[in-house]
């Protein structure tokens, strides 16, 4: 089992990092306004266009994604218009709720947990209300459901006035997600799910039709306004300070990303995915994600059984992996399995071996 001195993270973020990964950040600091820091920033822009498989420019900010969401609502609706949230899970509802706590107006679908978003729905509202936006979690980390993104893209683009604004935090570097090809106008993530960096640092991919949007918004906010990102990124720089130490840790995950290949690390989540299907179902377990949409990352476990996930969580903890308990309004009566970031088959067959010894199988 995994070593006595360390826990394990077998969590749907923050994920287990590298210790390669860590260390790239105790790099010798630099200052921001330094020629050092604009070579370092402009070292990521090309790793992180090829990540995201996008020609955009891809914004860097020192914050979680949640501050992206703001962002992202901020400088794409406006004040006469209407967004389209489609709500069905933890995190999709509180992406909601912080385009409505930032006055914006929203329409919602929601759909029951654990149920994935179909084309025809967008497809529908679409036809009833013009909006600004369309507002989507590619990978709903509460229910491990993978939405049809590109599907759905497909709708978007036939409105010329609508963006179509992804959140791909437990998604992206795990789940396919290709922003140019898919039509999407903002890509936004960070850093402590499959990308396996430290929590800290966001990222968004951002389309040109964003920006003209921008343009058309007095009140952007200040921290994340788009316009003033974009000045910034021209001159391979950031309008406040940034997480320095993280980029240094980003600059060396992308290369490593890159070597293994984006397709590939897709490919890895995938087989994982599989295993870990394969073992709850052969455990008599359920899977609360629906069938066709389960998500590549992680494994929403119906707890079908009945065990104490709390006593589960225990018995992993004394092998040093900490896992998790549900989370949200079915936390106990299901349990996650992360299997993303740089997690490989043979540490997933140890977590899946502990909870073998649990269950007395």
């Amino acid at each position: 089992m995994s070593s006595n001195d360390h826990k394990r993270l077998v969590l749907p973020g923050p994920v287990e990092v590298r210790k390669e990964i860590l260390d790239a950040q105790t790099e010798w600091m630099v200052g921001h306004r330094s020629a050092a820091f604009a070579d370092l920033f402009a070292r990521l822009q090309p790793k992180l266009q090829q990540a995201f498989m996008t020609q955009n420019r891809v914004y860097v900010t020192a914050s979680s994604g949640t501050g992206l969401w703001e962002g992202a609502v901020r400088n794409c609706i406006r004040d006469e218009g209407r967004a389209l949230h489609l709500v069905s899970g933890a995190f999709s509802e509180r992406w909601a709720k912080v385009s409505k706590v930032n006055g914006k107006q929203i329409d919602v679908i929601e759909i029951e947990w654990g149920r994935a978003f179909t084309p025809e729905m967008v497809a529908d509202a679409l036809k009833q209300q013009a909006y600004d936006a369309v507002c989507l979690v590619h990978n709903e980390t509460s229910t491990g459901v993978t939405n049809p993104v590109r599907e759905i893209g497909e709708v978007v683009r036939a409105y010329d006035d609508t963006l179509f604004l992804v959140d791909t935090v437990s998604g992206f570097l795990g789940a396919e997600l290709r922003v140019d090809d898919w039509g999407i106008d903002i890509a936004l993530t960070s850093s402590q799910k499959a990308f396996a960096l430290p929590p800290g640092i966001a990222f968004a991919a951002v389309s040109d039709r964003v920006l003209e949007r921008a343009q058309q918004i007095d009140y952007r906010g200040y921290y994340f306004d788009f316009l003033e990102l974009e000045k910034y990124l021209l001159k391979n720089n950031t309008p406040a300070t940034p997480p320095i130490a993280l980029m240094f840790a980003a600059d060396k995950q992308l290369d490593d990303i890159l070597a293994e290949g984006v397709e590939k690390r897709w490919a890895r989540h995938t087989q994982m995915r599989d295993v870990t299907i394969d073992w709850a179902t052969s455990r008599d377990f359920g899977l609360f994600a629906q069938d066709g949409y389960r998500s590549p990352t992680v494994t929403t476990v119906a707890n079908t059984r009945g065990i104490d996930v709390n006593e589960m969580a225990a018995f992993m903890d004394a092998r040093n992996f900490s896992m998790d308990k549900g989370y949200g309004k079915i936390k106990g009566e299901t349990f996650r399995i992360a299997h993303m970031g740089d997690m490989q088959p043979a540490t997933l067959e140890e977590v899946l071996g502990g909870l073998d010894e649990f269950l007395g199988v």
